[in-house]
C-alpha cells in the first residue's frame, strides 16, 4: 500500500515547515488519475498522525478529475475515469490533468 509512504512524506513535510505550530486541519488535492486512493489516505492519515502535533486534525481532500486533450480534434475534456477517450472517438489524447497530488493547506493554532 503506496499511501502509506506517502500519507507520512505528507505527515513528515507539515510537521517539518509547522515547528511548533499545533495543526488542526490539512487539506490535500489527490488527482483522479493520480493512482492514489484518497480513501486509504484517510485510514492512514489517523495513524500516521498519532503522537505528532497533527494528532487530531481535520483532513480534507479535495478530487479534481483528470482532463485531457484530443491531438486528433484539439478538444480539452473532462476524464471521469482513467479511459482516455475523446467524444470524438480518438484515443490519440495527452493528459493535462488530474495527476496532482499536493499539500494544498494547512491550519495551524
Amino acid at each position: 500500500m503506496h499511501e502509506l509512504s506517502i500519507t507520512r512524506s505528507v505527515v513528515e513535510a507539515i510537521a517539518e515547515r509547522m515547528g511548533e505550530a499545533e495543526v488542526t486541519a490539512v487539506c490535500l488535492e489527490i488527482g483522479r488519475l493520480s493512482g492514489v486512493v484518497p480513501d486509504a489516505v484517510r485510514f492512514c492519515f489517523d495513524v500516521v498522525c498519532a503522537g505528532t502535533r497533527l494528532e487530531g486534525a481535520r483532513l480534507d481532500i479535495v478530487e479534481p478529475e483528470g482532463r485531457a486533450r484530443c491531438r486528433a480534434c484539439g478538444e480539452e475534456f473532462g476524464m471521469p475515469d482513467p479511459i482516455p477517450l475523446c467524444p470524438c472517438g480518438s484515443a490519440d489524447v495527452e493528459i493535462v490533468g488530474g495527476r496532482q497530488l499536493r499539500i494544498k493547506s494547512v491550519e495551524v493554532v
